[in-house]
């Protein structure tokens, strides 16, 4: 029996694009580096900050990286709310869940400061535990996370679903040895859930209730 569910943050439960595309781009320009299109900075989205801004920097410029990235975590530490909120349908959803029993959990390769304050800004109480990027504990796909998160939650890997929205996401479960949930209003399209192996697809936050 189902008793948690454990889910991604950017792309499932919060529409951050324009947030980090913004922040994305003044990094860039500060930076004497071309900005990208929206589209460019969503195909990085999911591996956390690291990956992405390597990801946006010309070739010739991502052995600056790491003196690049907390510019970029500086901005977006005062303006990741500024456009952020939950997908239409999110908190619906979660109130569904509470009144359901289901436990809950958020597992993200975000940084865990922006991890925790978004949570407690827009989900209120109905989030049980949330993780984000921290030292020691090694980020999705990886299942260190879930796992950590499963042991708080006091629940087995067979009690527990995932939910999330891109390729890292799907392998975050299949590591983690849970059902996979993907959703289809994220970060990635359908077509690319299914081919990277997604088998139950929902497209509105709502209808998680009806296939667990």
């Amino acid at each position: 029996m189902i008793k948690a569910i454990v889910f991604d943050l950017d792309g499932t439960l919060l529409n951050t694009l324009d947030d980090l595309h913004a922040s994305v781009n003044y990094t860039m320009e500060k930076f004497g580096c071309p900005t990208l299109e929206k589209n460019q900075v969503r195909a990085l989205l999911g591996n956390g900050i690291r990956y992405m801004i390597h990801g946006a920097l010309p070739e010739n410029r991502r052995d600056e990286t790491d003196e690049i990235l907390p510019v970029f975590k500086a901005y977006y530490d005062e303006h990741k709310d500024d456009n952020t909120a939950p997908y239409d349908g999110v908190i619906e959803m979660l109130k569904l869940v509470r009144k359901a029993g289901y436990k809950t959990a958020i597992v993200s390769n975000k940084y865990d400061q922006a991890v925790q304050q978004l949570k407690d800004g827009l989900f209120g109480g109905y989030i049980d535990f949330a993780l984000g990027q921290v030292d020691g504990i090694a980020n999705k796909p990886a299942p260190d996370g879930v796992w950590l998160a499963l042991e708080k939650l006091g629940v087995e890997r067979e009690e527990a679903v995932y939910v999330g929205d891109s390729e890292v996401d799907l392998l975050t479960a299949k590591n983690s040895c849970l059902r996979c949930i993907a959703c289809s209003w994220g970060f990635r399209d359908r077509e690319d859930l299914i081919g990277h192996g997604a088998t139950e697809i929902i497209d509105n936050p709502v209808e998680l209730l009806e296939v667990l």
